[in-house]
């Protein structure tokens, strides 16, 4: 029997990719207690390639950071302090879980393009792709991550979906999640820090302030700029106390700027590489 033409599968525009946020997506499983993940999250990631209609799949997968560690030792020394407290079986599964995912990755390069790095986050792969969309002759981005931090890449061109949240911040729906545009996103995050990755904000400053202070005095640069700031309030004395927090959080937190700093010289050049080889066979 003849095939129909609904019958053809349509192959996905290459031009169009998706970005992973390798191992934050595989913290889905581990929450669920499920330690042999491998197929399901292929599966899952194929099947959002071609939700989004991406031909092109990059993995990125986190090595730590020299770059930031370089910047500020005690970067991320809170994560340390939570797998001390595990208990035996837990350090067990998480081993398990992480051998899992060493194979789920070697699965991925078998069909995909993965990229991870000694000393290297998966947030900086991503930035500097991103960054580099032209030149790849990349067109529209899918990023795939529950990280907020991812947002700082967003654009016109870029976008993200949560699979925890399962929703999608675009520029288009933006207003929907935040206070303040898009470029003023880093500002937001310098002043208020991350306790996550263990870096601290301006004492005082939460969501609310940080978007008054950039109502009232404008960008990160602007603020710092502005200090000393004659006010009795004592955020605004902390702020002027701790401004130099504000540049070390810059060169910590904004992603795009810092891409290939991160990176490396090295590093960088082999994903441009493997991309172009990539496009090229494909």
């Amino acid at each position: 029997m003849a095939l129909e033409f609904s019958d053809v599968i349509k192959p996905q525009p290459k031009e169009n990719i998706l970005i992973v946020d390798g191992l934050n997506i595989a913290f889905r499983w581990r929450h669920q207690g499920i330690l042999d993940f491998k197929w399901d999250y292929i599966r899952t990631v194929e099947s959002l390639a071609k939700s989004y209609e991406a031909g092109t799949i990059i993995i990125t997968a986190d090595g730590g950071s020299y770059y930031r560690k370089g910047i500020y030792p005690e970067y991320k020394a809170n994560r340390k302090e939570r797998f001390a407290d595990q208990t035996e079986q837990e350090q067990k599964e998480f081993e398990i879980f992480m051998a899992e995912f060493s194979d789920t990755l070697s699965e991925l390069r078998n069909k995909h393009l993965v990229f991870q790095f000694r000393g290297v986050e998966a947030d900086d792969i991503a930035a500097y792709i991103t960054k580099n969309l032209d030149k790849y002759n990349f067109q529209d981005c899918w990023l795939i991550s529950s990280d907020k931090d991812w947002d700082l890449l967003i654009n016109d061109r870029v976008s993200r979906f949560s699979t925890v949240t399962r929703k999608e911040t675009t520029v288009y729906n933006w207003d929907d999640h935040y206070d303040f545009d898009i470029p003023d996103y880093i500002t937001y995050k310098c002043l208020t820090g991350d306790k996550g990755d263990n870096i601290p904000g301006i004492t005082g400053v939460g969501p609310k302030r940080a978007v008054q202070l950039m109502q009232q005095y404008g960008n990160v640069f602007d603020i710092y700029d502005a200090c000393p700031i004659n006010d009795r309030y004592k955020y605004i004395q902390n702020l002027n106390e701790q401004s130099e927090q504000l540049l070390m959080n810059v060169e910590l937190m904004d992603l795009l700027t810092y891409s290939e700093e991160a990176i490396g010289i090295d590093n960088k050049e082999i994903i441009d590489k493997e991309i172009m080889r990539y496009v090229d066979e494909n």
